[in-house]
């Protein structure tokens, strides 16, 4: 009799439909399917179990209400949740296409600590070599970041802010235990703000890099799987 727990799922949640193609690029070749419609898309890919990737729509708002939907469905119970697509650096000398890690998300209602940095540090590290790989909080906020803002926000000792990380990560551990991460890509920073994604160098790098982490992320959920309670 086979002993061995059930496979726990994975969520990997991003905000925008760029985010989301890039996933969906990165995916080809490799057995995996359903990341071409809106919303959530599940496709049994990793050895750890079933993905389930969801485009939750920008703002933290948006970014929670749709974690939470989703997980309550008996068929997620448990999932590991990994918070993913592009960010605003804090630090100087910070550039587009540099990877953050994040030990914890914040925002003003909570902070969640995150499961597996050091795994997933040294496994971009290994899949994505000549790439810097920033570890340190990052930070919420329910706008787009600009100009002074940022020293303001890394006076508290963040690295990285986005719009839904932190409100994802939340959503996710109010619906119950769970493994969480968030991997994003610095898509502008201090010295190199961006105007339009995708229109400039910036933008286009964060989104090559973006389309090279499922490995990453998969080795992650095979790492953290627990048995199912």
């Amino acid at each position: 009799m086979d002993a061995r727990p059930a496979p726990r799922p994975l969520l990997i949640a991003c905000a925008l439909g760029i985010e989301r193609l890039a996933l969906r690029t990165g995916g080809r070749g490799a057995g995996r399917r359903g990341l071409g419609r809106p919303g959530a898309e599940a496709g049994h890919w990793a050895a750890g179990g079933p993905v389930t990737v969801l485009r939750t729509g920008m703002g933290p708002k948006a970014a929670e209400r749709s974690v939470a939907r989703l997980l309550a469905d008996p068929a997620l119970a448990g999932a590991a949740v990994l918070a993913t697509g592009f960010c605003a650096g804090l630090a100087p000398g910070m550039h587009p296409g540099d990877l953050v890690v994040a030990e914890e998300t914040r925002d003003p209602r909570g902070t969640v600590r995150c499961v597996g940095t050091e795994l997933l540090v040294g496994e971009l590290a290994r899949s994505l070599p000549g790439r810097t790989v920033h570890t340190g909080p990052v930070t919420g906020s329910d706008h787009v970041v600009r100009g002074p803002e940022r020293s303001g926000l890394r006076a508290t000792g963040a690295i990285a802010v986005d719009m839904e990380s932190a409100a994802t990560l939340l959503g996710a551990v109010r619906e119950g235990a769970r493994p969480v991460a968030a991997v994003r890509v610095v898509v502008d920073a201090p010295e190199h703000e961006l105007v339009r994604i995708g229109t400039v160098r910036g933008g286009i790098s964060a989104f090559r890099v973006l389309r090279s982490v499922l490995p990453t992320f998969f080795e992650w959920h095979r790492s953290v799987l627990l048995p199912r309670r």
